[in-house]
């Protein structure tokens, strides 16, 4: 009795002692500012406005105050080093991506060793050769933070322009090289905003989009509008660009375009916003001084150019189908027909292909990969046989051929590169991923939970074989919710670590994507973006109902909008989770138009300046919405110096009030990287770096042996 009594005193010294140490944590006391806006009649604080000015010594002073605390807690735990070093064991394998077929002579492959910071092109002259390297980016930096973004070969494969970005921006610069002999041509783009580029066909020149240019010393804040469309000639400075189309009617329209394959035509897209609606016009090429014409003038539907059989184009569109249909026409009649090739079906067509004269589709079937083949007639071919539940990519090419490639994954299956005979349709094995875990331990399942106004939602669960539904379980439950954007089964070697580790890994697929097409992204944008946030919280209150796990070990997560998801869900449901890991969210709901691109978002988030989206916005926005004198769980919210996609000042804000807000022991943290961006193109080292802390403080906060 006396042991039990014992132990049981220093079982509860310890745990008092714990309370004590979080509660003791002394957070960064930044200046509460006087700022007062107001919207429709509703006065509006913003304290932390200053932070706005992320350069500004006081600011800056914040950052350093900030990175010290969380850098302080995180080096205490014990976990850490250890996770590391089994991040980076398990991360340092052999990856590929799936080849490109260039031109008749050659391929190109991305690999990475294991642990570069950034992976390397090869060039190969069939598929059985192992190539040479192309281009290495890791050459472009010392620490790993240039990356390569953007590539565009011309049709003989002869000249190839390719972007880099610096520390994770968004702004590329463009350069040309002779795929030959590897020098550069003098032709350079500046760092802009810009789109891809596309050739002509005799390599004279191409066009590409991109913004004026921003005030020095601002790039990474000041709003981009007027994006235009240029025509850039092979030997001449940039600054003799032609303007080939602009809109100075609407400084919000977003201005693509491609060279269809033939080199007949130049395809002109006109969009606004993120809504995935848009115009088409067109230019023939090959007549001098030819007009773009009009093909769809209105924002109504979504149209994405798929090939043309000389006048006949062939579009993807929602229109008339929600979930998506193969439609074409014929533009030189007057009043051109538009005819049905292949039409909706119950699955959402996700993408299409043009390759062998066929068309291969991409199906989401549940938000599952299906692949299906059409000829251009519209008579079905065949379906491809795909290996699970997961999710396959690729299946590009030429027209003329014969041969594509695609890669296969899933949540506990690493990608899979399969070479695709579209004459016989065999899938043949051409590279798998050799990472060091076994699949076999893990199981993937999925699941069809009930939303709060009753809507059916999947959800992807993954976890170790044998696990006891005893709500003990350390679970991660990941959502994304907008922009059209669907949520599909993959792999992430991050993940191995914590599905080792005995933890359960959920991702639910919210309304705001498109798993189930339009109507399915329309239920949970603008007004009814609330919907999301429901869908997620119902999605943990079934993970705990069926004892997957329980609120002290119920951790939720996303990134970008994602963010945002975690921000506003965290905040209305404050004592449903145990932690929270908010990434590079959209914070601040009623400024987020005021920086860089975040102007473009309001086709999924709604505009302030309208009474009812600002009234649906101010509800949820996670900045606004943090209650002082609420007890909120752990948080770690994470942000990046040079995003300028997702302006950092979101998180710093947001950061600011829930320390503010705070009335508990947990801790509510913010971790700022150097020196990168909104994630992409982010260092090898600087991944692990950042996993590890989450999943240490994870460890920490959910009670994880």
């Amino acid at each position: 009795m006396f042991k039990r009594t014992l132990a049981f005193v220093i079982i509860c010294t310890f745990l008092a002692s714990t309370a004590a140490a979080q509660s003791k944590l002394q957070y960064p006391k930044p200046r509460r500012g006087n700022q007062v806006d107001e919207y429709h009649g509703t006065k509006v604080s913003d304290p932390y406005r200053w932070m706005e000015d992320t350069e500004s010594s006081e600011t800056r002073a914040w950052i350093d105050a900030e990175n010290k605390l969380t850098n302080t807690y995180l080096s205490t735990i014990p976990q850490r080093e250890k996770l590391k070093n089994r991040l980076t064991e398990i991360w340092n394998y052999e990856r590929y991506s799936a080849p490109s077929k260039i031109a008749d002579n050659f391929y190109i492959y991305s690999k990475n060793d294991g642990l570069q910071n950034q992976s390397v092109l090869y060039k190969a002259t069939s598929t059985s050769d192992p190539g040479s390297v192309f281009f290495d980016p890791n050459k472009l930096s010392a620490d790993g933070t240039a990356a390569l973004s953007g590539s565009s070969f011309t049709d003989d494969g002869k000249l190839w322009a390719y972007g880099v970005a610096v520390a994770g921006s968004d702004r590329t610069e463009w350069h040309i090289m002779d795929v030959a002999t590897g020098k550069l041509l003098p032709d350079t783009l500046s760092p802009n905003r810009q789109g891809g580029v596309s050739w002509l066909k005799d390599n004279s020149g191409f066009f590409y989009s991109g913004y004026p240019p921003v005030p020095k010393g601002s790039e990474l804040k000041s709003n981009t509008f007027f994006q235009r469309l240029y025509f850039h000639k092979l030997g001449t400075p940039q600054s003799d660009d032609d303007v080939v189309y602009d809109r100075p009617d609407n400084k919000e329209y977003f201005i693509g375009a491609r060279v269809t394959e033939d080199g007949q035509y130049l395809m002109i897209n006109v969009g606004k916003g993120t809504e995935q609606m848009n115009m088409v016009y067109f230019k023939r090429l090959q007549a001098d001084r030819a007009p773009i014409m009009p093909l769809i003038t209105d924002l109504k539907n979504s149209y994405s150019f798929i090939g043309n059989d000389d006048d006949v184009f062939y579009f993807l569109t929602d229109r008339d189908a929600p979930r998506g249909k193969v439609v074409k026409v014929n533009v030189q009649p007057r009043i051109p027909k538009w005819e049905d090739v292949i039409p909706e079906s119950a699955d959402t067509l996700d993408g299409v292909d043009f390759v062998n004269n066929q068309f291969v589709l991409n199906y989401l079937s549940d938000a599952r990969t299906k692949i299906k083949i059409y000829e251009t007639s519209g008579d079905f071919v065949r379906e491809v046989e795909l290996p699970g539940i997961g999710t396959a990519n690729g299946f590009g090419g030429k027209r003329k051929d014969t041969e594509t490639f695609y890669s296969y994954s899933s949540y506990n299956a690493p990608p899979t590169i399969y070479h695709y005979d579209l004459k016989t349709g065999k899938s043949t094995l051409y590279r798998k991923a050799n990472v060091k875990f076994d699949p076999s331990q893990f199981e993937v399942k999925q699941v069809f939970y009930t939303s709060k106004d009753g809507t059916k939602v999947p959800m992807f669960i993954t976890y170790k074989k044998g696990i006891k539904l005893d709500g003990k379980n350390p679970t991660i439950l990941y959502g994304y919710g907008g922009f059209n954007v669907p949520i599909t089964p993959g792999f992430s070697i991050a993940r191995v670590a914590w599905l080792e580790m005995g933890g359960v890994y959920a991702v639910a697929c919210l309304r705001g994507g498109s798993e189930y097409g339009k109507t399915w992204w329309e239920g949970g944008s603008r007004l009814k973006k609330q919907n999301v946030f429901d869908d997620f919280a119902w999605a943990a209150k079934w993970l705990i109902a069926n004892k997957y796990t329980s609120t002290p070990k119920l951790a939720i997560n996303g990134g970008s909008n994602g963010g945002l998801l975690v921000g506003a869900v965290l905040n209305q449901n404050p004592g449903l989770f145990g932690a929270a890991v908010p990434q590079v969210g959209v914070m601040d709901m009623l400024r987020f138009d005021k920086f860089t691109i975040g102007w473009a978002w309001k086709s999924d988030y709604g505009d302030p300046t309208n009474a009812a989206d600002f009234k649906a916005m101010y509800a949820y926005s996670p900045y606004h919405n943090a209650k002082p004198g609420t007890k909120y769980p752990a948080t770690l919210i994470t942000t990046a110096d040079h995003d300028d996609r997702v302006f950092p000042a979101h998180s710093f804000k947001y950061a600011a009030a829930m320390q503010n807000a705070q009335a508990g022991n947990s801790p509510v943290l913010i971790r700022i990287e150097t020196k990168a961006g909104h994630g992409a193109g982010k260092p090898t080292s600087k991944q692990i770096e950042e996993v590890a802390d989450i999943y240490g403080f994870l460890i920490k906060n959910l009670g994880m042996q």
